[in-house]
């Protein structure tokens, strides 16, 4: 009975540390044999990533309740005419809505929907109710 406790007891000390060892693994310095042009090449895979992550934090997300027509027209397959229908369609309660209410094509709202983002605020949340409370007349 004791010997069983005991291996089970190993066992799981066993398996909540080696991920913890091949983390380890990967972090040692290079090897004597490892020549150095292969580690400035590691750091610098590693300099890349963090850039590339730099550069997309970086990117201005467009507000589509709030944008003028030319901060609409700089996002990519927008056009004046789909600049104007974004506009008259105000407010949004999701960027969603623009490829589900027929604002724009699919394929345009793939191509965009990192860039963009449907903040609400006081004024979007009374537009709203007035549209719901439209919606309920209607019916």
């Amino acid at each position: 009975m004791k010997s069983s406790i005991f291996q089970t007891a190993f066992l799981a000390a066993a398996l909540i540390l080696l991920p913890g060892l091949s983390l380890a693994a990967t972090d040692k310095a290079p090897a004597a044999g490892e020549p150095k042009a292969a580690t400035k090449a590691k750091a610098a895979e590693k300099g890349d990533k963090a850039k590339g992550s730099k550069a997309a934090a970086k990117i201005k997300l467009v507000d589509i309740n709030s944008a003028g027509k030319a901060e609409l027209k700089s996002l990519p397959g927008i056009s004046d005419a789909d600049a104007d229908k974004i506009i008259a369609g105000r407010p949004y309660l999701s960027k969603a809505n623009l490829a589900t209410h027929n604002i724009i094509s699919r394929e345009v709202y793939d191509a965009l929907k990192t860039r963009v983002i449907a903040k609400q605020n006081k004024a979007t949340e009374a537009k709203v109710k007035e549209k719901q409370q439209e919606k309920q007349k209607a019916r």
